[in-house]
């Protein structure tokens, strides 16, 4: 078997203050040494404005304009001329005092000007905050006093949103609209003693001609906000030797294993920029000279943007992925028996391939063309890559995936602290799957024992927090040295999560160190992998699992596909809409039942079966502040928000006694 990693480093044994560590590794490809900033670049501007001499005139961001309720095509604007705009943004900045190694705040969706906002800080040494789409007054309020933020870029429709905290924003002495301003607003914002303009009227404050100041791999590119399940936004410090290694990184492996992006190529912008996911993705695609377009912004449309845009790359989230998944699989299931049948002969006949060691393009060409295309055509029929990011990807969904798409699938593990991406998966290795693949050229990775959960780094199958060194690693926390203190130690970042090697080299992230609790009888729960289980129930959306050392069971709080709920209750003589479905009694039975089945077909413990479900018909959500805005569990939320119903859960389950 090929190994994709190369030990470095010995193990190390446990001391009196700290649990023992394993072996240090680095990808295969960096064993000699690992990458860091190209040649001749000292911030993101030098990728960007590199790539504009090279390519000028290729497009570079595009958006769909909406006249009368229809969006047409996509319209783009050339490297140069978003390089130019670049310039006169950036130079606006400066003119409303706002210099070097400050800070600039951007608020809104994906869309061209968010990305000229971003390279119009670039380029003049400031670092820009992006503020998160999908947070609260609250959390911007925190943010850009916190970042100490003069200027922030907004998106018109999130305006409000900064009005309703303007009065508690000490710093913010300037709103620029991404479009217009309405007259209310304006007179709104110039009451309180801020500037305000729009796009248009901003830009024109500036010049193309501005001196550009000098600017240091040391320099603060980004300050970029988590939005963490617990506490305040963290406020994570991204220089610019951390950002552009995590791009030469990207292309180095690319290059190695793949194929490097190029002008020809075109990527479908709809993750948020406010990650640094998409932003690393993006920076890559403008240094290689690759097309960016935008969605619309609205998921009843991302079909139809897909269709008209065609892309070649697309990255996305495990939630995205799982529902083309489940759409397809209900689709097949309901084609007839022998559509089926045809569907399952050449799913199998092409996964035998793939597991034998052939590329994607040779395991089953000819069924890619009659059987696969069609699901390639609902990604525009020309994606060549997809990438998988932000959470662990289901290893069935992941496996459909690579069999359906007729693309390269990887899939990859990062934090904001590691500047994105430090682990990804090779493309055309087959047995990497379930994984997320070998650390980054960039980094070196090691685990580190925890023994409150008995993960021992030093074991036969190595298990325990996953620990990274290297050049893409952030600074620090913004003003929070205690936190940083906690979490760098060493040299090391200890990530919260636990992974376990494989014999190839690479890592499959198996929990999550805070996530576990003990039940009342001593028993240690793991709760991300409980619910990664039985989210294999094809009756259910999403799953949150509770637990507490004060009770000796688990309940869980379930939202059901609608369509598993009506199928249910059209079968059973069941009555009412969806919300009347949920509060059934026999409804909870029979799901209850249905994810105890799940969690016996994988082998669960007892004590991790479910006593008590509650049918929630509203899906978890940001808006009640239920997620994160990469769709992970808020958990102490869910509690509070969901507290009187556990209760009554752990009630009914102990019945009369309690």
């Amino acid at each position: 078997m090929a190994v994709y990693a190369e030990k470095v480093e010995g193990a190390r044994a446990a001391t009196s203050t700290r649990p023992s560590a394993g072996a240090v590794y680095r990808n295969i490809y960096a064993k000699d040494g690992i990458t860091g900033v190209p040649e001749g670049i000292e911030s993101p501007w030098d990728l960007f404005s590199k790539s504009v001499q090279k390519n000028p005139t290729n497009n570079l961001l595009g958006c769909r304009k909406t006249i009368d309720g229809k969006a047409g095509p996509y319209e783009w604007l050339s490297y140069k001329e978003v390089y130019d705009s670049a310039l006169q943004i950036g130079s606006a900045i400066r003119k409303c005092g706002v210099n070097p190694g400050a800070q600039c705040g951007i608020y809104g969706s994906n869309c061209p000007n968010w990305i000229i906002a971003m390279q119009g800080c670039n380029g003049q040494a400031i670092s820009y905050v992006p503020l998160y789409d999908s947070l609260g007054p609250n959390a911007v309020e925190f943010i850009i006093n916190h970042a100490e933020v003069s200027l922030v870029f907004v998106q018109e429709k999130k305006i409000p949103a900064i009005l309703a905290c303007l009065s508690k924003c000490n710093y913010l002495k300037t709103i620029v609209s991404f479009e217009n301003i309405s007259s209310t607003q304006r007179k709104e914002v110039e009451e309180a003693g801020v500037s305000c303009f729009s796009w248009d009227e901003f830009s024109q404050l500036g010049t193309m001609d501005c001196e550009l100041p000098s600017k240091q791999k040391t320099d603060v590119c980004t300050i970029m906000y988590t939005s963490g399940t617990t506490g305040e936004p963290k406020g994570v410090i991204l220089t610019n030797a951390a950002f552009t290694s995590e791009v030469h990184s990207v292309e180095y492996l690319f290059s190695k294993t793949d194929k490097s992006a190029t002008p020809e190529d075109v990527y479908f912008s709809f993750l948020p920029l406010a990650h640094i996911f998409d932003q690393i993705v993006e920076t890559y695609c403008i240094a290689k000279g690759t097309s960016i377009g935008f969605w619309q912004g609205d998921v009843r449309y991302l079909i139809e943007d897909l269709q008209e845009l065609k892309p070649t790359m697309f990255c996305g989230v495990p939630r995205v992925y799982e529902r083309l998944y489940t759409g397809v699989v209900d689709k097949i299931s309901s084609s007839g028996s022998l559509r089926k049948s045809l569907f399952d002969y050449a799913y199998n006949y092409k996964l035998r391939n793939l597991e034998k060691g052939l590329r994607q393009d040779e395991a089953a060409p000819l069924l890619d063309k009659l059987i696969f295309s069609k699901i390639k055509q609902s990604f525009g029929g020309r994606v060549r890559i997809m990438i998988s990011g932000g959470a662990p990807l289901p290893h069935h969904v992941e496996e459909f995936l690579r069999v359906t798409c007729c693309c390269v699938v990887v899939q990859g593990y990062g934090l904001t602290e590691s500047c994105g991406g430090c682990f990804t998966s090779i493309a055309n290795v087959y047995p990497m799957i379930g994984t997320v693949g070998i650390p980054s050229t960039a980094i070196e990775a090691r685990l580190e024992s925890v023994p409150e959960m008995e993960y021992d780094a030093l074991s036969s199958t190595p298990r325990g927090e996953i620990c990274l060194r290297g050049n893409i690693l952030f600074s620090g926390y913004h003003k929070r040295q205690d936190l940083t203190e906690e979490v760098l130690i060493d040299g090391w970042f200890h990530t919260g999560d636990i992974g376990e090697w494989q014999t190839d080299g690479s890592l499959k992230v198996i929990d999550r160190k805070k996530n576990i609790f003990k039940l009342s009888q001593g028993e240690y729960v793991a709760v991300e992998n409980l619910e990664s289980i039985y989210s294999r129930c094809n009756l259910i959306a999403s799953i949150w699992v509770y637990g507490n050392s004060f009770e000796s069971f688990l309940v869980a709080v379930v939202v059901p596909e609608r369509k598993a709920l009506e199928d249910w209750a059209a079968n059973n003589n069941e009555t009412g809409d969806f919300e009347t479905l949920c509060k059934s009694a026999k409804a909870k039975k029979y799901f209850l039942e249905e994810l105890n089945s799940t969690g016996q077909k994988y082998k669960l413990r007892g004590f991790e079966m479910l006593k008590a479900v509650f049918l929630e018909p509203i899906p978890f959500d940001l808006e009640r502040d239920l997620m994160t805005p990469t769709f992970k569990l808020k958990r102490p939320q869910l509690l509070k928000y969901y507290k009187e119903i556990v209760n009554k859960m752990y009630s009914e389950a102990k019945g009369p006694k309690a």
